[in-house]
């Protein structure tokens, strides 16, 4: 793999760039968020994550790790490629990334081109402990929700998952019953999944 490119930008669009080593050029995606930091730079050093398909290799480029990290954090989520992620990394700098998925707001991943419903939620309940973990944060606080909006969070989740809504509402039903403490919407998705299986 790639790791970095270090050289002579040679040509700069809000999209991608050409980075010049050794004579030669190397076409390299960006996001938004990378080509702001970017302006009148004439040499760099930029991050890079090859991706490599049966019909073409690309060059992604980023200007720290940071942005890097979570570019491929959002690649592992199923239904998200590398131009999506790029999107998302334009359309949000990482934090606010990580914001939007700690505080498990989907609607801000709605907001990006090409994300639906369905994958916003994924990606907030496949990288939430991955960034928490990422953060360093055994535990991380959230302000309480309350139960009946939990039920129908962790509801309106499973449903966009695939799952009939008769099923998922008797499931939720039997776990809060028996564990009325729970007071997080993933744990209570985790629980009904486990059920389900």
């Amino acid at each position: 793999m790639i790791a970095y490119l270090n050289g002579d930008i040679t040509h700069s669009s809000p999209t991608f760039i050409y980075v010049e080593c050794g004579g030669v050029g190397y076409h390299v995606n960006i996001s938004l968020n990378t080509y702001s930091k970017l302006e009148n730079l004439k040499k760099i050093k930029i991050l890079t994550y090859l991706s490599i398909k049966e019909d073409e290799h690309a060059l992604y480029g980023f200007f720290d790790d940071d942005e890097r990290s979570l570019f491929i954090l959002l690649i592992s989520v199923s239904g998200i490629g590398v131009n999506t992620a790029r999107v998302i990394l334009s359309y949000m700098n990482a934090d606010e990334v990580r914001s939007a998925i700690m505080m498990e707001n989907a609607a801000a991943f709605s907001k990006v081109k090409g994300i639906g419903p369905k994958t916003a939620k994924r990606i907030i309940l496949d990288l939430k402990d991955k960034v928490i973990k990422e953060m360093g944060q055994d535990q991380v606080v959230l302000v309480p929700t309350e139960t009946g909006s939990i039920r129908n969070e962790a509801i309106s989740a499973l449903m966009a998952l695939g799952f009939p809504k008769p099923i998922v509402e008797k499931n939720v039903k039997q776990i809060l019953s028996n564990q009325p403490d729970i007071s997080q919407v993933e744990d209570l998705i985790k629980q009904v999944l486990k059920q389900m299986n």
